[in-house]
């Protein structure tokens, strides 16, 4: 939903079109992401492992969020600019989120695998 409100802060405010593109590609890959966890998708094919992709997509999307987000705010053409950054910023923030859960989920995971009794 963050990234929703980026992308319209920065489609309404005629901001350049990097800034447009970025948000609303992270909404599109959030979206994917949701999807694909929310039908099992992730459960069929288990020849990737979804959790780090996700990971690697929080940490590349956090790297972009922080130099267009800071851009937004330095630059600030107008209100709608500057609130399509600060919601940048509050996005990056919940990506790093994401990837340390994800994180902190893989190692879980793994330990649990490696204690368990062979069958």
């Amino acid at each position: 939903l963050v990234a929703l409100a980026a992308f319209i802060c920065f489609a309404v405010s005629g901001a350049h079109g990097a800034y447009t593109a970025l948000a609303g590609m992270e909404m599109v890959i959030t979206l994917l992401f949701l999807l694909l966890y929310l039908l099992r998708v992730d459960a069929r094919m288990r020849f990737l492992l979804w959790p780090l992709a996700d990971i690697f997509n929080s940490v590349i999307a956090a790297l972009f969020l922080l130099v267009v987000a800071l851009f937004a705010i330095i630059i600030k053409t107008n209100k709608g600019t500057l609130a399509g950054g600060v919601l940048g910023l509050i996005l990056l923030v919940l990506c790093i989120v994401d990837a340390v859960l994800l994180c902190k989920k893989i190692r879980l995971d793994r330990g649990r695998g490696r204690s368990a009794p062979p069958k």
